[in-house]
């Protein structure tokens, strides 16, 4: 019979697995709305108060090891904001499995057991020892 931890971690994963399979097209980066001064000397950004341009929403993201961005209309911001939120909550459902693990094989292994000033388990291999001294290359390093 399992053991009552056994049946609280299953119904965790079941719990993340559930969730994972809600989730739907993900779009991976990051989104910026930002407003804009100009160059132009006499327009109305460089008024006080100023009247800045935009706003500009910009998707973010590293594609092959660069940054790329691309601006965004408002409809299209629209359609893909959920897409952005789901990028987020996988990242964030695949951080919770990979602790439920964690915690899993430290309990199976024993290992939640050790706690700080109390002795470690036997070792299942044993402690390799110094290296034994190597002998000389050449006939010359031979000590005197």
């Amino acid at each position: 019979m399992p053991a009552a931890d056994d049946h609280s971690a299953a119904q965790a994963r079941a719990a993340i697995q559930a969730a994972l399979g809600q989730i739907g097209f993900t779009l991976p980066g990051s989104i910026t709305i930002r407003r804009t001064r100009c160059g132009k000397p006499r327009c109305a950004c460089k008024a006080d108060p100023p009247a800045l341009h935009g706003p500009y929403i910009q998707w973010t993201r590293t594609v092959n090891g660069k940054t790329v961005t691309r601006t965004l209309t408002q409809a299209q911001y629209q359609t893909y904001a959920s897409w952005l939120a789901n990028a987020r909550r996988l990242r964030t459902l695949a951080a919770e499995l990979e602790a439920l693990s964690v915690r899993e094989m430290a309990r199976a292994e024993g290992w939640a057991k050790i706690t700080p000033g109390t002795q470690a388990p036997p070792r299942t291999r044993p402690v390799r020892g110094p290296n034994p001294p190597r002998p000389p290359e050449t006939p010359g390093d031979q000590p005197a």
